[in-house]
Parts: structure tokens; C-alpha cells; sequence
């Protein structure tokens, strides 16, 4: 029996290979198209290579002028600007399976709030031994400048990404919960945008859930959580500055919410209050949306070499005087050892089961998983718990002799630093890959994005479908060379 299925039709689906081991998004095992991709496909079989190759020239000058970029930091490229790479074949999810995926989300985000405020107060949940305490109390992240302080409706993560992925057998899975200072919302709608503008007849033949209102819900959150007795506060967006990897996303959300970007330096306290600076005089702000990591936000308080933060700000909101946006702290709970007791945390505080299931995870500071990471590195992701951007991952099966032996050690000098998962089959989609000039099957995931405020929940319906273009690649970060689609959320 083969592995895989050969497409017949039109020229730049002629190399298309369904393989049978893999959830393929777009067409059954025998290689017959899903319903809902159908109107999709019939268009773009349509279309000749070089139809296909204006088209991209198209949305790669409309990312161009819009100025969608993000930055690589590697080795090789320190601070590489690029256009955020763009495929044109959309991701579609039906709305029920949305709508199974929505529920998961929320319950998963209300139960990480109310584990977080547990930790910085009475501890129960370490108590009752449900989560370990010196898995807490050894995180980096964690601060104990917030021990018993409430933020304004018990909200710590007031904006979180929760990478999930399909794996063969259908099912969606959490890889992972992004909740300090989460990116890549801005790429959802110049993706959208994108859209529109280059295939106009295609997108208006569905009836797609939009996206166009986040920047609307995520001010509305925002100045739900201002201090009490602020009826119309001030907001910003704080930003490190445009030497950043996702300034052009700072930019962005805070330019479409009709709100100030600011650096550090335009802020200064006052008397526990915070100032902006403006041409007009001194205006107070009540609500800070921080794209700067907690180390960073306070020199008084963090690093004191920091010239990115605001001196004294972490005085002014223990004070109440004003909102930061994620809450400081909320990294205890971003920590991939710590991922793994969330679905006890959600039965824990919300007796329920789990809607979405995490992915089997092996802690490398527990001695028995040790062991067992150890004798089958060859089968296994290895992850450090407190990177991002598909930095610091070893992969397994693509992996040398040497290689292995090399991050056996690193794991053996600091267990608490990894963990490890199996290789998950991620599902694949129809991606057009310029080098072949042909629809070949790309690995993708998503990263939903979840506004948790006063009285307010709001789930983009979506989200950032993002494409390993690397053949046979499970990374699927732009910093690791992935790219991304449009996600369409049916309406029915």
C-alpha cells in the first residue's frame, strides 16, 4: 500500500502528494477535497503559474506598503527586517469545530487567571499539592513584588496566544500558552487584508467570520480595567522602541485603537501617578498595554540598568493608580513545566473537564522523565521551558549522534530548564512554495488570541495560522522561516 496519493489536474497541484500518516487540512485520504475547500480550489485551479505568481507579487506589495515586518535576531542575521511571508491558499475551519475550539479556549484562560491570583495570595492550589510549589517558587517569572496584590477584576492575563495544533488523529491539541507579552495579532489582519485585495472574488463567495473589530475589543478591554473611579482613562501602548522585533505590531494595534506609542522616556511618575509627556503639558495615563518584559518595565524595581521601562512605575500600580496590561507576574504561569498541570488546574478551579487536550509532556527535573528523555531523545522535542520563537528547540528525529549527546548534558546541568514532548504529526496544508513552483504540503499550527477584561471575554475568530515553508519542518515561528495564512472562520 502507498503512503501517499497523487494529484491529477491542474499543473500547480500536478506534484501534490496526500500522505496517508498525516492529517491533511485540505483533501481526504484518497485524496478527494473537503467540502468547504472546494469553492477555494476550484478558483485557484484556474489559475496559471504565472497568474498565480502576479498574485503573489500582489500581496507581497500590498505587506510592502503597509509596512508589515518583523525582525530576525540569529547568529547569522542581527536585526534582518523582512516582509512577513504569505501564502495565499486560506486555512478554513468550519464553525462548529470553531466554536468547540472557542469554549476551550476560555475555559482554559478564566482557569489560568484564577490560578494566577491563587499564587500571589493564598496558595491553596500549592497547599492541596495539585501543582508543585517549588515548580512556582523556582520560576523566574515569578515576582514577589505582586504577592497579595489584586489587579483591577482579578485579570492578570488580559491578553493570551494559545498555540494549538491538529495532530493525524483530528484532534486539536494545546501546544503551548503565550501569556506575557504575546505577538503576531497584527499579521491576522494584514493577512485579512491581503486577502481581500488579491483574491476579492474568491473571499466574497464565503461567508467568513471577520476580524476587522479587534482593535475595537481590545480597547474596550483595555478600559475595562482602568483604576476605580476613572471613567474615561487614558491608554498607551508601551513599546521597547522600533529597534524591536514586533514594533511594526506595536505600531499597528496602537495606531488602529486610536491611542498614544510611547517609549519609557515619554513616561515618568509623579507623586504614584504616571505622566505622559506631551506637547500640550503632562497628561496622566491610567491604563498601560506593556509590549516590554517584566525585568525591563521598572528600574527601581527590575534591572536597574534598564532604560526601556518607567522608574517607579510597579509603586504606581501597587497603588492602584494604574493599569498594567499583562500583568507583571504572569510569567509564573507562561512555563512550559507548568503547562503540564493545566488540565488539573482547570478541574482544580472550575470543576470541569478540560475542553482542549495538551500534548503528553515529560518535566526533565523529575527523575523517572529524566530517565526516560534521556534513552529517547531520537523520539522527542526538547524544549527549554522559558524561550519563545522556536528558539533553543531540539528536535529529535533530525538529529545527530552528536547533537543528542551535546543537549544531554545541557539537560543533565539544569533539569528545571527542559522539557520534552513527543513529535507530534502537525496537519498539513496546500501551500504554494515559490522554489518548486508547485502546492506542496506545509506543517501549520495556530495561534488563537484570547481579551480577558472586567465582565469581558472576546476570542478572535481565527486567529494566526502560521506554515513551516520548510519541507518536512514542525517550526513553524517567521524568526525559524515559517510564514503565515489567512484563517476563515465559517460563518455557517
Amino acid at each position: 500500500m502507498k503512503d501517499s496519493i497523487q494529484l491529477t489536474g491542474n499543473q500547480i497541484f500536478s506534484s501534490y502528494q496526500v500522505e496517508k500518516n498525516l492529517y491533511d487540512e485540505v483533501f481526504d485520504q484518497t485524496g478527494k477535497v473537503k467540502k468547504y475547500y472546494q469553492k477555494v480550489l476550484s478558483l485557484f485551479n484556474k489559475l496559471t503559474l504565472q497568474d498565480l505568481k502576479k498574485l503573489n507579487e500582489f500581496a507581497r506589495a500590498s505587506f510592502f506598503n503597509q509596512g508589515v515586518t518583523f525582525a530576525v535576531y540569529s547568529d547569522n542575521m542581527k536585526g534582518v527586517e523582512r516582509i512577513f511571508p504569505f501564502d495565499l491558499f486560506p486555512r478554513i475551519i468550519p464553525l462548529k469545530e470553531w466554536e468547540n475550539l472557542e469554549k476551550g479556549i476560555i475555559q482554559r484562560n478564566r482557569a489560568i487567571n484564577m490560578f494566577l491570583y491563587d499564587i500571589y495570595h493564598d496558595r491553596k492550589v500549592l497547599k492541596d499539592k495539585i501543582v508543585p510549589s517549588e515548580l512556582i517558587f523556582s520560576s523566574n517569572y515569578y515576582l514577589k513584588e505582586m504577592i497579595g496584590f489584586t489587579p483591577p477584576g482579578k485579570v492578570y492575563t488580559h491578553i493570551s496566544g494559545t498555540d494549538l495544533i491538529k495532530h493525524k488523529d483530528g484532534e486539536y491539541y494545546v501546544l503551548e500558552d503565550n501569556l506575557r507579552c504575546p505577538s503576531g495579532v497584527s499579521y491576522v489582519l494584514s493577512n485579512r487584508e491581503a486577502m481581500k485585495r488579491t483574491l476579492s472574488k474568491v473571499f466574497s463567495s464565503y461567508n467568513i467570520k471577520p476580524v476587522h473589530d479587534y482593535p475595537e475589543q481590545l480597547l474596550s478591554m483595555i478600559q475595562s480595567v482602568a483604576p476605580e473611579g476613572v471613567d474615561n482613562p487614558t491608554c498607551v501602548v508601551l513599546t521597547p522602541g522600533m529597534y524591536n522585533s514586533a514594533y511594526y505590531e506595536h505600531s499597528f494595534l496602537a495606531q488602529s485603537m486610536g491611542i498614544q506609542l510611547v517609549e519609557g522616556r515619554d513616561l515618568y511618575v509623579d507623586k504614584n501617578f504616571v505622566y505622559m509627556k506631551t506637547l500640550h503639558g503632562s497628561k496622566r495615563v491610567d491604563v498601560i498595554y506593556r509590549r516590554v518584559d517584566d525585568d525591563f518595565i521598572d528600574p527601581l524595581c527590575f534591572r536597574p540598568d534598564s532604560v526601556l521601562g518607567v522608574p517607579g512605575l510597579m509603586g504606581c500600580y501597587r497603588e492602584g493608580n494604574v493599569t498594567i496590561i499583562n500583568a507583571p507576574g504572569t510569567g509564573a504561569v507562561d512555563d512550559k513545566a507548568v503547562y503540564t498541570y493545566i488540565p488539573e488546574i482547570i478541574k482544580y478551579y472550575l470543576s470541569e473537564e478540560p475542553i482542549l487536550k495538551n500534548v503528553h509532556t515529560y518535566r526533565c527535573e523529575l527523575e523517572d522523565d529524566l530517565k526516560y528523555v534521556m534513552e529517547n531523545m531520537e523520539e522527542l522535542v526538547v524544549k527549554p521551558v522559558d524561550e519563545s520563537g522556536g528558539y533553543g528547540i531540539f528536535m529529535g528525529h533530525k538529529s545527530t549522534a552528536a547533537q543528542r549527546k551535546d543537549f544531554q548534558d545541557r539537560i543533565k546541568n539544569n533539569p528545571r530548564k527542559y522539557i520534552a514532548q513527543p513529535i507530534m504529526s502537525l496537519s498539513v496544508h496546500s501551500t504554494f512554495i515559490e522554489e518548486s513552483e508547485f502546492f506542496e504540503p506545509r506543517h501549520i499550527d495556530l495561534r488563537s488570541f484570547c481579551l480577558m477584561g472586567k465582565g469581558k471575554d472576546f476570542v478572535l475568530k481565527g486567529g494566526l495560522s502560521r506554515v513551516a515553508l520548510k519541507k518536512g519542518s514542525l517550526i513553524v515561528n517567521s524568526s525559524q522561516g515559517g510564514g503565515s495564512k489567512d484563517t476563515w472562520v465559517l460563518e455557517g
